[in-house]
């Protein structure tokens, strides 16, 4: 559908863009000790609401109307697994005024103009887009409206809209009959939207739109993606630590068949060949030279991570916690650790990029469109009206693809040949060059007071970067936000009647890449804070759910997460202790301004730990799609288990290991509860976060029931009994 030059501009209401920390703050930050101003962007970083950063305010950009009456959804977010198609077709039909079959849902190229300016991840596809989708569909129907008043000789106020059909004054015209008619597009200022109770698609449990494509196998994923004479690409990876690319022979690969041509460049050399085969085995005959400095063990990993090695920066603070602790007698102490963890999504990383005439095509599976139409065009010389990035469904995310240095490969390849060439990791250069979860250290203190509930508590973590490094934040932001957000995702205090509080972040940088994994820190540091509560409560001779409801603010996330806990607690028949050979484990955490806690039912066979059931109680606002947000859930738990229970990355001799799924020991079928119970808490007319702040509670759920059969308390994951 073209695009008409409008008449008149579009109010953009809350459309504005929000940035995540407000210049305000930064520059109201030369009033206040350096501590202190990190301090409170920590704490809004922590609060944050969801915002997008499209600058998209254009309905004919984000709809296609089609002659059959059929709605295109160009989404600025991709589809990973996580539902988001579904919730946005949802949130658009109310609003448009379509049945939900008429809406299908596609991923928006650069080309188009509608794409996030930051990324798919984090939680926020349908959270950031809940208003302003509405706000462009109210429009799009309003234009559509007032398009057939014209064509009709009506007034617009007296025609009706259903299902995609406008009527009035005898008449009835589809959309698809409207756009055909449409010269010029008036856009006029965005409607009243409608009450929410009245819509008939969001808060119902509609089927995925992509489940027919996902069940018949269709060619979705990067994957499958293809161009026509397309040639494949593959690159010689570094497998060791630091390795610095330095020379190449590629006498005898030159040689071999099918090759089309050798690429050497000043950082990396790859081959072009007619087969994947062809030029993977050409590739294995290059022989290069590495520079590697040092061959780290994960003994010294370890000993870096530890608190107290790093760069230590203070996150949350209330009152004299660490006077408290320093000065006074019976303080608890713990410390708890979490390993190097792999993304090992099913997926490899790759593209397919076709550049010629001053212009580059990429399709690929990436969760960051916008950067790496940037990166694309940076390597290549270009402008990045010159490179369309096409995004693809991911085979899974979890932030693996907020790194694509995969498409400057294919990129270069296809420069260099003239063709569309095919480039992607094999399994085990997937693992090897991964952007890992950072290993964690925690240490914690606290003191009892007389009435047994805590008078002081602190928690310190020592991680390596997760949000530092990333292309999402610029250099700029480690100076200013000073402490890594993404490592202590999760790791304040949430326990807001305690008087005495501190969070401390120690910033450690590895010798390996570190980043973005499902949660961030979520996992870890809930496995830390909450497992010591558990230890507290046990301390304190009293029950932890009580226990922790008992330390809760009177505001509204209080109640929020006081909800959740009883929520859990009540559906899962919460008891302490161990009974016929099982026993429960509780946790919860606030995640994203979503609070979610959970009981894990545990028992012990052959000396190994067996999850059972999970009840899961969770208030994310409101629920778009709540099957979805039930599928997030359990996809969470068993993600966060898996992590918990069994994944682990070594270093040896200055290599990652393992390298293959098999020695890479993950959670399989027989590993899953039996049953997830998960339980919705609505509780706000916008939707929130879901997708990550279920994975928080487990591995605490889970080791605190470990503890109540077998007295072990369990410090460090993955978990294992002695």
């Amino acid at each position: 559908m073209s695009e008409p030059k409008p008449k008149k501009k579009f109010s953009r209401r809350k459309f504005i863009v929000r940035s995540s920390v407000g210049v305000g703050v930064l520059l109201g930050g030369i009033y206040f000790s350096r501590p202190a101003w990190r301090r409170s962007i920590a704490s809004m970083a922590n609060s944050a609401e969801p915002f997008y950063m499209g600058g998209t305010d254009k309905p004919l950009l984000w709809f296609e109307i089609r002659a059959d009456n059929q709605v295109l959804l160009h989404s600025p977010k991709v589809e990973m697994g996580q539902g988001t198609f579904t919730g946005l077709a949802q949130i658009a039909a109310d609003e448009l005024e379509v049945d939900f079959s008429q809406i299908k849902v596609v991923h928006a190229a650069t080309a188009t103009g509608n794409i996030d300016g930051l990324s798919t991840g984090g939680s926020t596809s349908i959270s950031s887009l809940w208003q302003p989708l509405r706000e462009l569909a109210a429009t799009m129907r309003e234009m559509l409206k007032h398009e057939a008043a014209r064509i009709m000789g009506a007034e617009a106020s007296a025609l009706s809209v259903k299902e995609g059909v406008v009527s009035g004054n005898g008449r009835a015209l589809t959309y698809g009959e409207i756009v055909k008619e449409v010269k010029e597009w008036e856009i006029p200022e965005t409607p009243p939207l409608k009450d929410i109770k009245s819509y008939k698609f969001v808060g119902k449990p509609l089927p995925r739109v992509d489940l027919h494509d996902k069940v018949i196998g269709a060619p979705i994923f990067g994957m499958d993606a293809t161009m026509p004479d397309m040639l494949y690409g593959a690159v010689v990876r570094p497998a060791y630590i630091g390795a610095r690319y330095v020379s190449a022979d590629t006498s005898q690969a030159e040689k071999m068949p099918g090759v089309v041509q050798v690429v050497k460049e000043a950082d990396f050399v790859g081959v072009v060949a007619r087969s994947i085969v062809e030029a993977e085995n050409a590739k294995n005959a290059i022989q290069v030279t590495w520079d590697v400095e040092k061959e780290w063990q994960s003994e010294e990993i370890e000993e870096m991570i530890k608190v107290g090695k790093g760069e230590p920066f203070v996150i949350q603070k209330e009152g004299g916690a660490k006077r408290i602790l320093d000065n006074e007698e019976d303080v608890a102490t713990a410390e708890f650790k979490s390993p190097i963890g792999a993304h090992a999504q099913l997926e490899p990383n790759g593209a397919v990029a076709f550049v010629e005439e001053g212009k580059a095509t990429v399709m690929i599976s990436t969760q960051v469109v916008k950067i790496t139409r940037k990166e694309v065009a940076a390597r290549l010389g270009l402008d990045e009206e010159k490179v369309n990035i096409i995004p693809t469904y991911l085979g899974g995310g979890f932030g693996r693809r907020l790194h694509t240095p995969n498409a400057i490969q294919a990129a270069v390849l296809s420069k260099a040949v003239g063709k569309p060439v095919k480039c992607f990791f094999n399994r085990q250069e997937e693992f090897q060059n991964d952007t890992f979860r950072p290993p964690t250290h925690h240490v914690l203190r606290a003191k009892l007071g007389s009435d047994g509930l805590i008078r002081a508590i602190e928690h310190q973590v020592s991680s390596g970067d997760v949000m530092f490094g990333s292309p999402l934040f610029p250099g700029i932001a480690e100076p200013i936000l000073g402490a890594d957000a993404g490592a202590w995702r999760g790791g304040m205090i949430q326990y807001g009647k305690i008087p005495n509080y501190r969070a401390v972040s120690w910033r450690v940088k590895l010798p390996f890449a570190t980043s973005w994994w499902r949660s961030l820190g979520l996992l870890a540091n809930t496995f830390a804070i909450e497992s010591f509560m558990d230890e507290l409560a046990i301390k304190a001779g009293k029950d932890p759910v009580q226990f922790r409801l008992d330390q809760i603010q009177d505001d509204e996330a209080g109640h929020r997460l006081k909800e959740v806990i009883k929520a859990a607690a009540a559906k899962a028949g919460w008891k302490d202790g161990a009974h016929n050979g099982r026993a429960m484990g509780f946790a919860a955490s606030t995640d994203a301004n979503t609070p979610c806690a959970q009981v894990a039912e545990v028992s012990i066979e052959d000396g190994q730990i067996r999850v059972h059931k999970v009840t899961c109680a969770i208030d994310p606002g409101l629920a778009v799609n709540p099957d979805q947000v039930r599928a997030q859930c359990e996809g969470a738990i068993i993600m966060g288990l898996s992590a918990s229970m069994y994944e682990k990355m070594t270093v040896r001799d200055g290599q990652l290991t393992p390298t293959l799924y098999g020695p890479y020991r993950m959670a399989l079928m027989k590993d899953v509860p039996r049953e997830i119970d998960v339980v919705i808490l609505e509780n706000a007319e916008a939707p929130g976060a879901v997708g990550e702040p279920p994975l928080g509670p487990i591995g605490a759920a889970v080791a605190n029931a470990v503890f109540r059969l077998t007295g072990q308390r369990l410090r460090e994951m993955p978990l294992e009994l002695a």
